[in-house]
């Protein structure tokens, strides 16, 4: 807050603020309570140096030290009654327990103090104890004290760093960063009545010694801890602080009725405001991290729900133990219905059909049986009847001991997927016959031929079955294109294409490999089969049944080549060739068998 400053002008400022409020503090905590060896039961002004240096520019922490020094000597001359040397010692053991405590603070970096984060919590803690203890030792050396002396120093430093020096941090950043400006007015309504409370309670409690009620002032902390956070806990533990120490001192409360002697009412006030310091912080900071964190999961829970509705998946969770089952609002429209509407393991298992059903099961069970994660894929019926496809992953949750207690998974609706994949599928199929496709007669064409007359062969070859092949053409068929024209010549290729796949058997193939030449696979054919089919598909075509008398009558010649257990389908395919030309020069119309 002092950054736009001048240099000279900033020291000045930091020297005066420290000086100021270092002697103001110190001064009211010699006169007013005063302890065993003229020590304080605590002493604030060294919360509020800590608190100054862990604020100001590090260059102004010289200007700071010399104010404090300035300071220290006056208060303990002044009001306290030492000597000049003595004062002088006391300020050098403050000075170093200063030092020290900020040195620890400043171990593994320079990074700001968060009284928001447990670890940062406790490090401020051991960086104050370890402070003071320093101090303590100083003290006890230069002024040549014993134990009882170390032991209130110590104590008094520890409580004044652990206490004073939060409240004042907190408050300090809150006005840099515009953050108390922004505190509606309810809150900040609410913040002075918890703190009037605390004054209250602790003032109810340590006005009187009837009643030992020394942990009613700390349900007020708790509660400034809870609601305010780290601010609320500094605070109330600074309102509990100087109302218990003012009426402890002055003999009031169940402290002061303790019978001892009063250096063990001091020691015992100390151990009360730390316990309750100690709480009230790690309640604060556990408080403000348990909001961010449920702060972080809501917003992870959004985002979620966002995206689970952008890619169509839900989740779900079994448990094991209770037989229950959990579904995200997105697992209830893939199975459609509302959010919220009650279901239960089986009513999901029966949502699939009855195949599918039955295969979930067995997944399922499996996978509590072994342990491994698991995916299916299966068709659910929704309540309007509507049969969707859906998808699920998911994996098998263990106690510590192995035991298996729920299931946990994602459900997605790929009923969109499916129809594609199942339209492409349809589209490569329809693609694939027309590639393999005769456009003119509807039989294999003649790559698609050859391909089954290869697989064929390796069949023939692995010794399942004979194999003989057909080939044959159309007599004449020049002079139809020429006397009826070409479409006439279609209408015959067509016509011989169709008689002689209806007398051929299931497991033969036919397939127009070129004009009017078609090849025929005969599987399981011996050569006297063979022959008896190809004379079959002959006497088919010759056939004058069923024609126009305006339409060509046409015969065929064929070729028949067996398979002997060595040809290739280059040699295969020769040989029925020479028996196609032997059949036509001995006259044409009949079927010609390779030797």
């Amino acid at each position: 807050m002092t950054r736009s400053l001048p240099p000279h002008i900033e020291a000045a400022f930091w020297l005066l603020l420290t000086a100021v409020g270092y002697f103001l503090l110190a001064s009211l905590s010699l006169y007013a309570t005063k302890g065993a060896d003229n020590i304080a039961a605590i002493w604030p002004p060294s919360g509020y140096f800590l608190a100054l240096l862990l604020l100001m520019p590090a260059r102004a922490q010289i200007t700071a030290f010399i104010g404090m020094a300035m300071a220290s000597i006056a208060a303990n001359m002044l009001v306290g009654g030492s000597s000049l040397l003595l004062s002088a010692g006391f300020t050098v053991a403050n000075a170093c327990e200063a030092v020290i405590a900020l040195g620890v603070l400043r171990i593994g970096g320079p990074g700001d103090l968060s009284f928001m984060v447990p670890r940062a919590v406790a490090k401020f803690c051991a960086a104050a104890i370890i402070g003071s203890l320093t101090g303590g030792v100083f003290a006890a050396l230069l002024t040549g004290s014993g134990l009882n002396f170390f032991l209130s120093w110590t104590t008094t430093v520890a409580l004044g760093m652990l206490i004073v020096a939060p409240m004042i941090v907190i408050f300090a950043r809150m006005i840099a960063s515009g953050a108390l400006q922004n505190v509606p007015m309810r809150m900040k309504l609410e913040s002075a009545a918890i703190m009037l409370g605390v004054a209250l309670m602790t003032g109810a409690t340590f006005s009187q010694s009837l009643f030992p009620g020394t942990f009613v002032p700390c349900l007020a902390v708790i509660l400034a801890a809870f609601r305010l956070g780290p601010f609320g806990a500094a605070a109330s533990v600074l309102v509990v602080t100087i109302v218990a120490s003012l009426m402890t001192v002055h003999g009031y409360g169940p402290i002061a009725a303790i019978d001892a002697q009063p250096k063990v009412h001091v020691y015992f006030l100390q151990f009360y405001l730390l316990a309750l310091l100690f709480t009230a912080l790690t309640l604060a900071a556990l408080t403000v991290m348990h909001r961010r964190l449920a702060k972080r999961l809501e917003q992870s829970n959004r985002l979620l729900l966002q995206a689970e509705a952008a890619a169509l998946v839900g989740h779900w969770r079994v448990d094991l133990q209770n037989w229950t089952i959990q579904w995200s609002d997105q697992a209830y429209r893939v199975h459609g219905l509302e959010p919220g509407t009650p279901v239960d393991v089986e009513y999901s298992v029966d949502r699939y059909v009855d195949e599918d059903g039955q295969e979930v099961r067995r997944i399922i069970e499996d996978a509590v049986r072994t342990g491994e994660p698991f995916q299916y894929q299966g068709r659910i019926r929704r309540p309007d009847g509507v049969i969707r496809h859906v998808k699920s992953h998911g994996s098998v949750e263990f106690s510590r001991r192995g035991r298996a207690i729920a299931i946990f998974g994602t459900v997605q609706d790929v009923t969109e997927v499916v129809e594609n994949a199942r339209v492409l599928e349809a589209a490569r199929s329809a693609a694939e016959r027309i590639a393999n496709t005769d456009m003119l007669t509807g039989l294999p064409n003649r790559r698609h031929t050859l391909a089954e007359l290869e697989a064929a062969l390796i069949e023939a070859r692995d010794g399942e079955g004979a194999l003989a092949v057909a080939i044959f053409d159309i007599d004449h068929f020049k002079r139809v294109n020429d006397n009826y024209g070409h479409a006439a010549g279609d209408a015959v290729i067509r016509r011989v294409a169709h008689r002689a796949r209806g007398v051929l058997r299931d497991v033969d193939l036919i397939g127009r490999v070129g004009g009017e030449e078609f090849v025929g696979i005969l599987r399981g054919s011996s050569a006297q089969a063979a022959e008896i089919v190809a004379d079959r598909v002959r006497k088919a075509v010759e056939s004058e049944a069923g024609l126009a008398n305006d339409a060509p009558r046409v015969t065929i010649s064929v070729g028949l080549a067996r398979f002997d257990g060595d040809s290739d389908i280059e040699e295969l395919m020769h040989r029925a060739d020479q028996a196609l030309y032997r059949a036509k020069r001995e006259g044409r119309n009949r079927v010609g068998m390779a030797a």
